[in-house]
């Protein structure tokens, strides 16, 4: 299989006609897509479809100077690209084997600014917020408020709301103390994240 062009094809096949357009996170997927990182997850984990993980860097208007945080870590891949565009990535991950795994392949990858926690991500990560971006990367049923509370004024979090058949990307924004902007970004179907609650459904 020729990389380079498996990388094109990505790029302009699945990424650019989901309208990801911003250079720089272009760039970011020429320099890590298919850098020598393990895909397969096990334990019935998946990564997120690399239009899904683009869209949301892209929306999320990453600085150089932010602090992310991300909740679930997986193989490490979305932390690299999350890294690429900030100061300094926490990301949290509750399976002690996909840690060592990403652990692993950011090594590899020569990505050092990511520190990695091994806990439970569900409401945050708060020893070391407040975050200018968070980003859950799985879909949860409903946005703990927790996660919230650890966005700065101006801070975004990147989410992927419901349960399937019916979820909705969201782009949340803080804009003042307590205060949130939702936007709805589009619709799609991703594996729900470990350790978030259900939401409370209504029975008679």
């Amino acid at each position: 299989m020729n990389i380079e062009q498996a990388r094109f094809n990505m790029i302009e096949q699945q990424i650019r006609p989901w309208d990801v357009l911003d250079p720089q996170v272009l760039d970011a997927y020429r320099n890590l897509a298919f850098a020598d990182m393990e895909i397969p997850l096990g334990d019935g984990q998946m990564m997120l479809a690399p239009k899904i993980e683009a869209k949301m860097l892209q929306e999320l208007g990453l600085k150089k100077t932010d602090k992310v945080l991300e909740i679930g870590t997986g193989s490490g891949y979305m932390a690299a690209l999350l890294a690429a565009r900030s100061e300094h990535v926490v990301t949290v991950e509750c399976r002690p084997a996909l840690v060592d795994i990403a652990k692993q392949n950011l090594e590899r990858a020569g990505v050092t600014n990511v520190t990695i926690e091994l806990g439970d991500g569900a409401n945050g990560w708060s020893p070391r917020g407040p975050y200018d971006a968070i980003v859950v990367s799985g879909a949860i049923p409903a946005v703990p408020d927790a996660l919230l509370k650890q966005l700065r004024v101006g801070g975004r979090l990147a989410v992927v709301v419901g349960e399937a058949p019916v979820m909705e990307a969201q782009l949340i924004t803080c804009t003042a103390d307590g205060i949130y902007n939702t936007v709805n970004l589009f619709e799609t179907v991703i594996p729900a994240l470990d350790g978030f609650a259900a939401k409370d459904s209504f029975s008679f």
